[in-house]
């Protein structure tokens, strides 16, 4: 069985055991989460999407943390002219405990 969720402005496709990055979530490691936002579901019988869709998917915080860091680099050969700018965005790892 599996599931499509929305959070963060994305879309991920989840099965139990399953651990995804999404963008930071409240809570500590240890905390459950619920997401309401279910998009489809499928399993043996098919797939039920849209409206016909009232499932809910629980997950438990895993760790609260960084991404890997994206780098812009700005180089002009020759002038000495050199500049580095870094960004790491915040995630909350979160592995899926349920599918109701």
């Amino acid at each position: 069985m599996y599931a499509v969720i929305k959070t963060g402005g994305k879309q991920y496709k989840v099965a139990v055991g399953d651990e995804i990055f999404v963008e930071k979530l409240e809570g500590e490691a240890g905390d459950t989460i619920t997401f309401d936002e279910v998009l489809a579901v499928g399993d043996d019988n098919g797939i039920k999407a849209g409206s016909d869709v009232a499932a809910k998917v629980t997950g438990e915080v895993v760790k609260q943390g960084k991404n890997k860091k994206i780098v812009v680099l700005k180089y002009k050969a020759k002038k000495g002219y050199r500049r580095k700018n870094g960004h790491r965005q915040p995630y909350t790892r979160v592995r899926i405990t349920g599918i109701a």
